[in-house]
């Protein structure tokens, strides 16, 4: 008996660790990576821009094939919006917010398992003849303790799947 109330302590202590720690972690998270290309900036604005593009060069898209994608708004730039379904990647949306082509694109993304809304924007700065494209997202996890522990590993979840879209993204932009 003794040793139950001591594993039930342990693990009210547990969880008051975990909540109580997660309410003090800030809700805020970012992620950022950057890629040179040997492509002008229209080429890859162009491949960024347009939301069915992203199939080609995409982390998530490659990783489900079959994901459920609908279009909607205009077909690149502001107003441009996909949403999909995924069993494996997950639901969202997103939407280009603003843009100076072919300098930036900027972006709202939500996701509805978790409430969550984040910001973010693909930069396009000219480097001689080729394009340093830095990819950025930034958001909020709001008030859920559990939330916020997962922002604070943020980068390190979602970064090698910019790392890897980026990659995509070079080798498309780079073919002739």
């Amino acid at each position: 008996m003794k040793a139950l109330k001591r594993l039930l302590a342990a693990v009210v202590l547990l969880l008051a660790v975990l909540l109580g720690g997660g309410l003090l972690l800030s809700p805020r998270f970012a992620v950022s990576r950057t890629v040179t290309v040997n492509a002008p900036p229209e080429k890859v604005y162009a491949l960024v821009a347009d939301p069915r593009g992203w199939k080609q060069w995409s982390a998530w898209n490659r990783r489900d094939p079959a994901m459920a994608i609908e279009y909607s708004g205009a077909a690149s730039g502001v107003g441009a919006v996909w949403a999909w379904k995924s069993k494996s990647q997950g639901d969202g949306r997103m939407s280009f917010t603003s843009a100076e082509p072919p300098k930036r694109l900027g972006y709202e993304l939500f996701f509805p398992d978790f409430g969550t809304t984040s910001s973010g924007e693909f930069r396009l700065d000219p480097n001689g003849g080729a394009t340093q494209v830095t990819w950025t997202m930034d958001g909020d996890m709001g008030a859920n303790p559990v939330y916020r522990w997962m922002g604070l590993f943020m980068d390190r979840m979602v970064g090698p799947d910019f790392d890897a879209g980026l990659a995509n993204l070079k080798a498309l932009a780079e073919k002739p």
